[in-house]
């Protein structure tokens, strides 16, 4: 049976962290322990972000909504219950993005959300 190494698996592995590992300061580029801590680090970083980046743009949403909401006479909850009672189904990125681009659509929605909350 012809002798084998485990040569072509290692560098294939060595070679996949250095690639990741393109552009770190010092050894955390060149060598194979501290890049492999780097970037095992990093794909944590990467999956634990990708999560709170979208608690991260929700909290955005709100705070527009909000200052939106408060120059038309109304607290965010008291607008987004309007709205729901009214049966406007537009999602918190919608409405902040109505608030920043398009203020006049976003106070007639204020409008009615009033009414609502006026009538019950």
């Amino acid at each position: 049976m012809p002798r084998t190494t485990s040569a072509p698996a290692r560098n294939k592995r060595k070679k996949k962290i250095f690639k990741e590992a393109k552009g770190y300061f010092g050894g955390r580029k060149n060598l194979f322990r501290t890049a492999k801590d780097a970037v095992e680090k990093g794909w944590e970083h990467a999956y634990r972000d990708r999560k709170n980046k979208k608690r991260t743009f929700r909290r955005l949403w709100i705070t527009r909504i909000n200052a939106a909401a408060r120059q038309n006479q109304l607290s965010y909850s008291h607008f987004m219950n309007g709205l729901k009672k009214s049966g406007v189904a537009l999602n918190r990125k919608a409405l902040a993005d109505l608030a920043v681009r398009n203020p006049e659509a976003f106070s007639a929605l204020a409008n009615r959300a009033k009414e609502q909350l006026e009538k019950s």
